[in-house]
């Protein structure tokens, strides 16, 4: 099962290669991550696309509960959620009835092209990744030079929102008991 995770993160140096670590260290595969500036200086955003069961999910948490730079936790796929994907992409489309081709389905799938090259163009898009899949999968046939993508970001309807970092966290670290540590090795050692 597909899981969306959101982090709200102390805005410090080093707090990306902190949790991207310490989970890949116990085995978990991010699908999806996405970092960014929140409207608060002092926090960043993590979005994490993370595959498994729910009791991967619920060890994901804890984990990056036990992060003293992690002020919030949310699984945000379990809630009505917003989610989008953007990329841009670069393909073979030199002047004539391709490149016709090529912005006809440009329209149809509301992208924009952002550059355009003596025989190439470059498209940006963005959506579900359904939506961002779909496109790619019209353009091979025209020939991708070359493909870059953010990873998701999500954020939960209504009026939830990020919280302070003068805030509480909304879990205490110190909660997590031996539990975690004992699903942490059954997990790891049920692919062997």
């Amino acid at each position: 099962m597909r899981h969306v995770l959101s982090a709200v993160v102390q805005n410090v140096p080093g707090v990306l290669a902190h949790i991207s670590g310490m989970l890949a260290s116990r085995g978990y595969n991010i699908d999806s991550l996405a970092v960014g500036a929140t409207d608060d200086t002092k926090l960043s955003r993590m979005t994490f696309v993370v595959v498994g069961d729910d009791r991967v999910l619920e060890q994901v948490r804890k984990q990056l509960a036990k992060i003293v730079t992690v002020v919030r936790v949310d699984d945000v796929s379990s809630r009505d959620h917003v989610e989008r994907d953007l990329m841009l992409l670069k393909i073979n489309s030199p002047p004539g009835l391709k490149r016709t081709e090529i912005r006809e389905l440009v329209e149809i799938f509301r992208a924009k092209i952002v550059d355009v090259g003596a025989e190439e163009i470059m498209i940006e898009i963005s959506g579900r990744e359904s939506k961002i899949e779909a496109f790619i999968d019209r353009m091979r046939p025209y020939g991708i030079i070359e493909l870059v993508r953010t990873g998701r970001i999500a954020m939960v309807r209504g009026k939830s929102g990020q919280p302070k970092i003068d805030e509480e966290p909304h879990h205490d670290p110190r909660e997590i008991d031996s539990e975690t540590a004992a699903l942490d090795t059954e997990i790891l050692h049920a692919d062997s």
